[in-house]
């Protein structure tokens, strides 16, 4: 773990992935009325929903708000065959390589996989350059 010059960002690398946390300086005005009203979202049902913002080819832009309380594994193990990236907007999301929270900039290589966790309400904007799989 480092803090470089980009305005006291603490970095992390691990073996496939790599965060940044900026919380310290990057915060986020987020109106949760424009969020219901304009997002298309999808309920799982188990404290998770999911708001498609954008597809373009094999890449999605979506967003994932979690309640404050979640069911357990409400995110099953999941694989990126084309890596993932992700901001944590608010709250916090924990998986086998760290916790990241908010402001916290998230690159998961190609074949990564988790199953993360969320502590607290918890908003996150994710980018798939190629989908996600279930994996068991």
């Amino acid at each position: 773990m480092g803090t470089d010059g980009f305005n006291g960002c603490t970095h992390v690398q691990r073996d496939m992935v790599f965060s940044v946390e900026c919380g310290s300086w990057l915060s986020f005005n987020i109106d949760q009325t424009t969020l219901n009203n304009e997002v298309s979202w999808r309920d799982f049902g188990t404290g998770v929903r999911l708001g498609k913002l954008a597809r373009e080819d094999g890449a999605s832009l979506v967003l994932y708000e979690c309640a404050e309380q979640v069911d357990e594994g409400a995110f099953a193990p999941h694989e990126h065959t084309g890596g993932e990236a992700y901001m944590v907007l608010e709250g916090e999301v924990v998986d086998e390589n760290g916790t990241y929270p908010t402001g916290s900039v998230v690159w998961m290589e190609p074949g990564s996989k988790h199953a993360p966790e969320t502590r607290g309400h918890t908003l996150i904007l994710v980018l798939w350059p190629d989908g996600v799989q279930a994996t068991s």
